[in-house]
């Protein structure tokens, strides 16, 4: 070929200045005809190179080539620095940036830097809101190809990238990556401002806006704020009601893939995360991490008004009504107030007797599901609460932490009446009912009410004659053991 055909061939794939081509099957724009006319291969499939593994067509021999690596995981590229390897060369070149920090790429608008371009092309669809790329199916737009590509997976349940470990299937290489951490415990990603790692670069990236205060997501429906996008993502389905991902067993469905993921376990009894100390297991992370706490005795959560700490958020969230709520729930039985609708219930089974957790090997109720959880370690034996000081172990982390005052002193329950403490906090509400008269235990042959319900059981032996504890020497029975226990004393002197 000539120059003269070489310049007239440059003529026909460049545009003029500032004009872009537009696909007239998709509406997909392209700087060059060149690059519209391989475009248009995929739809004709003139030319076209189809992946033999999931089906995906591509315009270009090198573009299948690169993408055959996700399914066979071949990493041609190694970064120098750190050993690690990618499936391109883009890829390891903006790797390669988190070693130098160099962030060639600004955006015109917040002055934010991103070490690739199609990092701050996607940023900048923030200042836009425009969202370029929309879904056939169910209409929903998005800021990039490859989260609708991603997306579509959701309606087609397409999930070509294999875990070679325990063979679980994803939708995406990233999550098949993240997911491979599990395995490995390999967490590459530290911040270094506090020094925590993480599995992935996004969650990096969330993460140090808890040090920043950056919340550059926000919902266009109430502007609320967000770290990341995926929060956003989530809270919109408040306002829109959209649970996406169903159930294909149960036909239920959820706002959150991990919800649905979690949900499954239901049925499928899976338990993939295994508590390294113990060896009990779980369907979910979070409850996992949460177990764990039983063993540190790590309370994260502070109250910031009296101090007082937890181990989950959900606790201390309960605690905080304590100090804020109106307690203006009354208890029409006995009058005791209180700020949450479920509290009133659990205290109504004082009046009722109502005991609806059964132990399935002995039997005994209870009316607290905590309790009967507690009572469960009896026959099982396990007592997963250590004492650090002295070394004993207990059922439940509340007998712990009782435990622990006999060691330090401590009495942080102070009757405001008398100023009075207490260890514990049964001991304090026992205790003024002294001042206020309070009787909320009532025999139910004689009327006569008691202020615990303790006394309540004694008292009702009179009524039923029973007398449980006998005296192994000459045979006399009475109703409370600290009769017998008296009894004892004319026996042994």
């Amino acid at each position: 070929m000539d120059n003269e055909s070489h310049e007239k061939l440059a003529d026909d794939t460049r545009t003029e200045k500032g004009k872009t081509c537009c696909c007239d099957i998709c509406g997909k724009s392209f700087p060059k005809k060149y690059s519209l006319t391989i475009h248009k291969r995929i739809h004709t499939e003139q030319n076209s190179y189809r992946c033999d593994n999931c089906g995906k067509v591509f315009s270009q021999k090198i573009h299948l080539t690169r993408h055959k690596r996700y399914h066979t995981e071949d990493k041609p590229y190694h970064c120098n620095i750190c050993g690690k390897t990618f499936l391109s060369k883009t890829a390891l070149t903006v790797h390669t940036s988190s070693h130098t920090g160099e962030k060639p790429y600004e955006c015109d608008v917040c002055g934010k830097s991103f070490s690739a371009s199609y990092y701050l092309t996607r940023h900048k669809y923030i200042h836009t809101s425009e969202r370029p790329y929309h879904c056939d199916i169910c209409g929903k737009c998005f800021y990039g190809s490859g989260d609708l590509t991603r997306h579509k997976r959701i309606h087609t349940g397409e999930k070509p990238y294999h875990c070679d470990i325990c063979g679980k299937s994803f939708s995406g290489s990233n999550a098949l990556s993240k997911h491979k951490r599990i395995h490995t415990g390999e967490k590459p990603y530290k911040c270094d401002i506090c020094g925590k790692s993480f599995f992935s670069g996004n969650e990096l990236i969330t993460h140090k806006r808890i040090h920043t205060g950056e919340t550059p997501y926000q919902c266009d429906m109430c502007s609320k704020s967000f770290s990341c996008r995926d929060g956003l993502t989530k809270h919109r389905r408040i306002h829109t009601g959209e649970k996406p991902y169903h159930c294909n067993i149960c036909g239920k469905s959820f706002a959150r893939s991990s919800d649905l993921t979690i949900h499954k376990r239901i049925h499928t009894g899976e338990k993939p995360y295994h508590c390294d100390i113990c060896g009990k297991s779980f369907s979910g992370n979070g409850n996992l991490a949460k177990h764990k706490l039983i063993h540190t005795g790590e309370k994260p959560y502070h109250c910031d008004i009296c101090g007082k700490s937890f181990c989950e958020n959900g606790n201390l969230t309960a605690h905080r009504y304590i100090h804020v709520a109106v307690k203006s729930i009354k208890c029409e039985i006995c009058g005791k107030l209180f700020s949450r609708s479920d509290q009133l219930h659990r205290h109504k089974r004082i009046h009722t007797g109502e005991k609806p957790y059964r132990c399935d090997i002995c039997g005994k109720a209870f009316s607290d599901k905590s309790a009967s959880n507690i009572h469960n370690r009896i026959h099982t034996g396990e007592k997963p609460y250590h004492c650090d000081i002295c070394g004993k172990s207990f059922c439940g982390s509340s007998e712990l932490t009782k435990h622990k005052r006999t060691h330090t002193g401590e009495k942080p329950y102070h009757c405001d009446i008398c100023g009075k403490s207490f260890s514990v906090s049964s001991d304090i509400h026992r205790h003024r009912r002294i001042h206020t008269g309070e009787k909320p235990y009532q025999c139910d042959i004689c009327g006569k009410s008691f202020s615990e319900n303790g006394s309540l059981l004694k008292h009702k032996f009179i009524h039923t004659g029973e007398k449980a504890h006998s005296c192994e020497i000459c045979g006399k029975s009475f109703y409370i053991r600290n009769k017998l226990t008296r009894h004892m004393r004319i026996h042994t002197g």
